[in-house]
């Protein structure tokens, strides 16, 4: 997916690149160091509580890829290392997220995914496409969150300077939360935004199944501005979001897919075609929802359990849509200008890192009935 404006020459841009070389991304200052032979690749002995900076750059600009990799990829340090982006000279950063979620997978998992704006290949290197447009000035940090020292962790930010950026292009934010767990029957919040205009981009869900049957039937709903009690784009179910169907497999496109699935399950939807827009509000939230027969479900949930029977003509009376509490996690991305003024509190390193994957066997995935 190229920009419309790849050949269009007149804006007459300037290309940098920030690096641990040339953190200032200077002209002329690549390669100055080690004669030649890299002499500072990365950044080195990167200690825990430590944060770096990745960018400091002064505008009009727009950063256009974000590529990096961490030699410790331990699903502690893919929550645990935080990335940070701020504005304008905002003291509130648009952006406050672990590094696996940002990239594309939920819960700590550092394995493959590939997709229009963020990918981890191979699981080992970290790329981003957003486009992300400032006009005064833009700071990227990197924080070692974890308990550990990392021996490397090396990072390239390309930008663009000279870009025509107004009051009328949203900057990028992206924010994160876990619920573990989530209350029983309560819809769980992907997104909640106000103050300003804006554009919902997707994100990176993780659900990890607290009980066993089937758990991906909630409803993903958007409240637009002045909706109340319901909201004005409500889907059918989690996999039908990221656009599969009848259950879920490991599954990737460049817009939607699950690139983590069983005993946790990593999945992803980008509005890349069909962004999501709002005047001053929007509100994203998914139901905990599944489907089963009656008696499984009571079983598991008892007096609380709360349901609803299909009354299908060709199916059992017992087969029911029911709700369920389960481990959710979600990174948000949107588009939004004003700035955020104040955002959902980063959850805390003990928060972000229970429960998190193991590599190794997974559970087969349960399919829809």
């Amino acid at each position: 997916m190229f920009p419309s404006s790849i050949y269009d020459l007149s804006a007459r841009l300037q290309s940098r690149a920030a690096t641990a070389e040339n953190p200032a991304a200077e002209r002329g200052r690549g390669g100055t160091t080690g004669d030649g032979l890299k002499g500072a690749p990365a950044i080195m002995d990167f200690r825990a509580g430590g944060t770096e900076t990745l960018l400091d750059v002064a505008g009009p600009g727009m950063v256009r890829h974000i590529w990096c990799t961490s030699h410790l990829r331990t699903p502690q340090a893919m929550r645990n290392l935080v990335l940070r982006m701020y504005w304008e000279g905002h003291p509130v950063p648009s952006v406050e997220v672990p590094l696996g979620d940002f990239f594309g997978v939920a819960h700590g998992a550092a394995v493959p995914v590939q997709s229009v704006w963020v990918a981890m290949q191979e699981g080992r290197g970290f790329n981003c496409f957003f486009p992300m447009p400032f006009a005064r000035r833009a700071r990227i940090t990197i924080s070692n969150e974890t308990e550990a020292d990392i021996d490397w962790f090396f990072y390239q930010v390309d930008f663009t300077l000279g870009d025509a950026v107004t009051d009328e292009h949203g900057r990028f934010h992206c924010g994160f939360d876990r619920r573990n767990p989530a209350p029983y029957g309560e819809d769980v919040t992907v997104l909640d935004t106000t103050g300003g205009r804006g554009a919902y981009v997707g994100c990176v869900l993780g659900v990890r199944p607290l009980a066993p049957l089937w758990w991906g039937e909630g409803e993903v709903k958007v409240w637009l501005d002045g909706d109340a009690e319901h909201p004005t784009i409500c889907g059918t179910g989690i996999e039908d979001y990221i656009g599969a169907a009848w259950g879920l497999s490991p599954h990737g496109t460049p817009y939607q897919g699950a690139p983590l699935v069983g005993t946790h399950n990593s999945l992803y939807r980008f509005h890349a075609c069909d962004p999501i827009y709002f005047d001053e509000r929007v509100r994203v939230a998914v139901q905990q929802m599944g489907n089963a027969p009656l008696s499984e479900a009571r079983a598991l949930y008892g007096d609380r359990l709360v349901f609803r029977r299909k009354n299908h003509p060709r199916r059992d009376p017992d087969d029911v849509f029911y709700l369920r509490s389960d481990d959710y996690s979600c990174a948000a991305f949107w588009y939004q200008y004003p700035l955020v003024e104040r955002r959902h509190p980063l959850p805390d390193r003990r928060a972000r890192s229970a429960d998190l994957y193991q590599p190794g066997p997974q559970s087969e995935p349960l399919a829809e009935l």
